[in-house]
């Protein structure tokens, strides 16, 4: 039977019947089962939607930031204490495991919520003293922001996007992943249950076509997207027309690089949390693992009794370590990625191979897959797969895997794994790459910046750096004197 037999838009404040009847169906990764039935908005419901949040934003930018940030972290504790009731609906609908989402994809986003809660108040300007005269800066909000969500952390990218733009006065147009609808409903839910008026968070649901709305509208000031290359820049491009602010969070093929002198332990530990963590589904994923030729062997088989002993299974049970990818279309594309590494020459460690599980046998389980012997070249060392794939790559030194890490259109994030801090900290700062870890890898608490270079991105996410991608800065200078004509 499913969750919820009918998801509809929410839009000021309460869900509403869409003006249209096409209907699509979300469904359980791990069992192909349907979950709830999503009614598609169309343009009529979209025009309502910004309407709302027109209205709510000019009473939403009127209160102090103090006002803002007690709703928003009103809405942090309720998301805390709903944590299980919330992380099971992110299991079903991402198909990755308990473990992750109970202790990690809920409690993430109320930290977002509690971090720009607490900054609301503290969101200023400049002064500026120019002899008997002054000047002074005012951060105001955009306006109407859409933001548009991706299928891996539905309800984390929700807080990220939502709560920057509403803590700095503005008002939103979320557009969750049609492939994970659920928990976004279940967040503007929560908003309204916190005090936030009507309007200020609205959730319209549908494929691309909302998207593509979202970023045509002249009444929408910003677009916030978290996605893959392409469809940031058809965003972007879509947006040029009306000159929308726009921040990007784009895909990676990042690298991992292993010297000869680091704790092997936590550089494989780097590794497995870098490619598996989530089924291998995070854009930040370190894939092109480059590891110094002495230690090459023996990473290669810590790694591969650490990667064969993951748990797949049944991603409700707590014991699960990997759960089932997004989808069947998904999963396929994987597993041909996999079929191009061999047949292009890598040397498969582990893995390979689509799993089966008991009571999941309609889901697609891939196993945690190793790839040895590869060349910067091959398919699946530059192109992003999204899955459970790594790939290892033997250096010599220094000079030559900088060059080799950066040979790539992407720069999302990077990893060094070495006892030499001095070595770490120089091939950091050479690397094209936004979001960087020494000896640990994909770590992203909110108060740091997330982002990318190259085609990776536009802009930040999280900290205070995204402020400024929320807010518009207005400069006022103020004659205090008797203003002298000059003719």
């Amino acid at each position: 039977m499913p969750i919820l037999s009918d998801i509809k838009n929410y839009i000021g404040g309460r869900y509403v019947d869409s003006a249209g009847t096409e209907r699509f169906e979300t469904r359980n990764p791990a069992t192909g089962e349907v979950l709830a039935i999503v009614e598609q908005a169309v343009a009529s419901d979209l025009g309502a939607a910004l309407q709302s949040a027109r209205a709510g934003f000019s009473t939403w930018r009127q209160k102090t930031g103090a006002e803002r940030g007690r709703i928003l972290r009103r809405a942090a504790d309720i998301l805390r204490a709903r944590n299980e009731e919330l992380a099971r609906l992110e299991v079903l609908d991402t198909g990755k495991p308990w473990q992750e989402a109970i202790a990690v994809d809920v409690l993430s986003g109320a930290d977002c919520l509690d971090y720009f809660g607490g900054i609301a108040a503290a969101i200023h300007g400049d002064h500026f003293q120019l002899g008997s005269n002054f000047a002074y800066t005012r951060r105001e909000p955009l306006g109407v922001c859409a933001g548009i969500g991706a299928w891996n952390y539905p309800l984390q990218i929700a807080c990220w996007k939502a709560a920057p733009a509403l803590a700095c006065g503005n008002a939103m147009l979320f557009k969750p992943a049609e492939l994970t609808p659920i928990t976004a409903a279940k967040l503007a839910e929560i908003f309204t249950e916190a005090g936030l008026p009507d309007g200020v968070f609205n959730v319209v649901q549908g494929d691309a076509r909302v998207g593509r709305w979202l970023t045509t509208s002249p009444g929408i000031a910003k677009v916030s997207l978290t996605g893959e290359v392409g469809t940031g820049k058809a965003v972007m491009a879509a947006a040029a027309d009306t000159l929308k602010h726009v921040t990007l969070e784009l895909g990676g093929k990042s690298p991992i690089i292993v010297f000869d002198d680091a704790d092997l332990d936590a550089a494989v530990s780097g590794a497995i949390l870098g490619n598996f963590y989530t089924q291998g589904e995070i854009c930040s994923n370190g894939t092109r693992v480059f590891v110094q030729r002495p230690v090459l062997d023996e990473f290669l088989d810590r790694l591969a009794r650490r990667a064969e002993r993951i748990r797949i299974g049944d991603p409700m049970d707590p014991e699960t370590q990997m759960g089932a990818l997004i989808s069947e279309e998904h999963g396929q594309r994987v597993m041909a990625y996999i079929e191009a590494g061999t047949r292009e020459g890598a040397r498969l460690v582990c893995g390979g191979r689509r799993a089966s599980v008991q009571g999941c046998e309609c889901g697609w389980f891939i196993e945690p897959t190793v790839f040895a012997d590869c060349r910067d070249d091959m398919t699946i060392v530059r192109e992003e797969i999204f899955g459970p794939v790594m790939t290892v790559l033997a250096f010599e030194g220094e000079e030559e895997v900088i060059a080799r890490a950066n040979d790539t259109i992407f720069g999302l994030s990077a990893g060094v794994f070495t006892r030499d801090l001095s070595r770490g900290h120089r091939v950091i700062a050479a690397l094209d790459a936004g979001t960087c870890w020494i000896n640990t890898y994909n770590v992203t608490p909110i108060e740091i910046p997330f982002g990318g270079f190259k085609q990776s991105g536009i802009g930040r996410e999280n900290s205070l750096a995204a402020i400024e991608h929320y807010t518009q800065l207005k400069t006022v200078y103020v004659e205090t004197g008797k203003l002298a004509a000059p003719y």
